[in-house]
């Protein structure tokens, strides 16, 4: 999962029952960024931090992984692992985000046991901040991630859109009210489940 620099990227808009959001491919057809709020200003920002001056160009990503994540919104909750993702960031990180990558659909984890998994048991705060900093959300399963009580936790999507895709998983959770009610002031599109 350790990203070389692209010669260029290609930034692209996909439709789902969660709203709209941007992708970056590189021209292998490797997805490098997902951004849920389809703000190309930032994503491009994002983009600038984790690959310099590499050229990003509006276009289209690749047909399968065109095709994966609407096969996952179809229902195939598998068609996401078919897509080969590269990330920037440290040792530490990319750990976590492979780790990410093999809680299957409709399970979840704690930040606890994430960093148990991985071989650190005392850094579920680290393991946190991992999980918020992962540039390739959905594909890297971020979401699968909760708190120790099984409540929903912070997502960089914001709550709707987390609870929206465990619900689609199938995955247990538990609704944290003071969540909720917090999350409808925070940066977030109506969902309807």
């Amino acid at each position: 999962m350790t990203a070389t620099q692209p010669e260029y990227l290609i930034l692209d808009k996909i439709e789902a029952p969660i709203g709209a959001f941007l992708i970056a491919t590189d021209p292998e057809g490797v997805l490098r960024a997902v951004d849920f709020w389809a703000d190309e200003a930032e994503l491009r920002r994002l983009l600038a931090r984790q690959y310099g001056a590499t050229r990003v160009e509006t276009g289209q990503a690749p047909a399968p992984i065109r095709r994966a994540f609407e096969d996952y919104f179809a229902g195939d909750l598998t068609a996401l692992d078919r897509i080969a993702v590269a990330t920037v960031g440290t040792a530490f990180q990319r750990k976590v985000w492979a780790a990410l990558r093999t809680i299957p659909a409709g399970e979840t984890r704690s930040y606890g046991q994430l960093a148990a998994e991985i071989g650190a048991p005392t850094a579920m705060r680290a393991v946190g901040l991992a999980n918020g900093q992962n540039p390739i959300a959905i594909v890297i399963p971020c979401h699968r991630v909760i708190g120790a009580d099984g409540s929903l936790t912070g997502f960089g999507g914001g709550l709707p859109r987390k609870r929206w895709l465990l619900t689609h998983e199938g995955a247990a959770f538990r609704e944290n009210r003071k969540d909720v009610l917090k999350g409808q002031t925070e940066r977030q599109p109506e969902l309807a489940l």
